[in-house]
């Protein structure tokens, strides 16, 4: 109960400034975690959860099916053929790539890790979060195609990560013998394959019923948005009866709902908005709480470098080769190779491998992953606003190239933290 008290006073503390705090470049899930980790076990000691809790399983998976259904809805498919370009070149070159760099970096410094284990760790810290940068796809000074990139890039790559998480994750169990060798291939295809089936079917089956049903006029307003998502947590846990991964069907059924029921995807981010901002900014809190407050005496050198080889070349270098004659300027490209915080995914892929693993293999992908996310929420939210108004300002005086300034159709963006 103490725990919930301090939730709700935190929560409307900040409410009280968020305004001004708008601002600057201090941002929610700074805010957020700071205040879990000075009341957590490195701090107050006022609150008291811990990893193995339900209360906070619950809570991050309930906010990633959130996130995963919404982003699923609100990137336009039909549309997106159009200015597939850019999104294309970050999805299909720079995330593979940021996954091999990630796992050789991994690999080098972690002399214990096999090369599938480092590859876990690259591939937990491969989504990015657009949204703890909210700013960089906010701001109307920057080219819309730019903020699109970054935003359909984030709102598509943590439900493509999350089958290959699956798979790593399998891997890695049956190597350090958690899980058995001989049933991983068995388990990581069923993960996929019925998560997919069953997001697929809900997804569309459902949003065919909602429209038909709206556009008869049978279902009232808010009983619109309530069946949207209960059609994303029918996804999720059809998916864990059927032995399906619950959070690849969250996302395949924002996929199948938006393109068969497009009209009523407004709504969904409609409701979904002030929700989702409740749910982020506690499971913040309780990031820094319970997962990252316990590892501040667990940095060692190799952590940091891989934390900061992770944030910056690891990130970076696939960028800048996946948009190579893209008719963008270098600064350009800089700045979408720095913007890919680490978020909402990540802190569940790491508590997934904190249930499935055990020994030194868990605690150091653990470590590297919770230590990254951290020092991510900082550094890209404080530099989130400076380095956006500073790229306006160089567009504004030199024009952008043709190919930045290409009209786009925008879609909304993740309108939270």
């Amino acid at each position: 109960m103490t725990e919930l008290v301090i939730i709700a006073v935190v929560v409307f503390a900040f409410a009280m400034v968020s305004q001004r705090l708008s601002l600057s470049p201090v941002t929610a899930p700074m805010v957020f975690t700071a205040v879990g980790i000075l009341l957590g076990t490195a701090g107050a000691q006022w609150f008291h959860l811990d990893l193995k809790s339900d209360v906070v399983s619950i809570l991050v998976e309930a906010t990633l099916v959130l996130v995963l259904f919404t982003d699923a809805v609100r990137i336009d498919l039909r549309a997106l053929r159009k200015q597939v370009l850019l999104p294309l070149r970050l999805l299909g070159i720079g995330l593979p790539l940021t996954i091999v760099l990630g796992a050789v970096a991994a690999a080098a410094l972690f002399d214990q890790l096999t090369f599938i284990e480092a590859a876990l760790i690259a591939a937990i810290l491969a989504p990015t979060d657009a949204a703890l940068g909210q700013a960089v796809v906010s701001d109307k000074r920057l080219p819309v195609r730019i903020r699109q990139a970054l935003n359909v890039e984030s709102g598509l790559n943590d439900g493509i990560m999350v089958p290959v998480v699956t798979v790593f994750l399998a891997v890695a169990a049956a190597e350090t013998g958690v899980a058995s060798s001989e049933s991983w291939g068995v388990f990581a295809a069923q993960q996929i394959g019925f998560g997919i089936l069953m997001g697929g079917a809900v997804g569309a089956i459902g949003g065919w019923l909602l429209s038909r049903a709206s556009s008869a006029g049978q279902v009232d307003g808010i009983y619109r948005q309530l069946a949207t998502i209960a059609i994303a947590v029918a996804a999720y846990a059809g998916a864990g009866v059927v032995g399906g991964n619950g959070f690849i069907a969250a996302f395949v059924a924002g996929l199948a709902f938006s393109a068969v029921a497009r009209d009523h995807c407004k709504d969904v981010q409609d409701f979904t908005e002030d929700e989702g901002e409740l749910l982020g900014s506690i499971t913040f809190l309780v990031f820094g709480a319970v997962l990252a407050a316990p590892i501040l005496t667990s940095l060692t050198w190799q952590i940091a470098l891989y934390v900061v080889l992770s944030l910056t070349v690891v990130r970076m270098v696939p960028v800048l080769i996946s948009m190579a004659w893209s008719g963008t300027r270098f600064e350009t490209r800089l700045f979408i190779g720095w913007f890919g915080p680490r978020g909402l995914a990540s802190i569940l892929f790491a508590l997934l491998v904190f249930d499935e693993l055990s020994g030194s293999v868990a605690d150091t992908v653990f470590s590297v992953a919770v230590w990254t996310i951290l020092v991510s929420v900082f550094a890209h939210g404080a530099t989130a606003s400076p380095w956006t108004a500073q790229l306006a300002r160089h567009l504004s005086s030199a024009p952008a190239s043709a190919a930045e300034l290409k009209h786009v159709q925008e879609m909304p963006a993740r309108r939270r933290f």
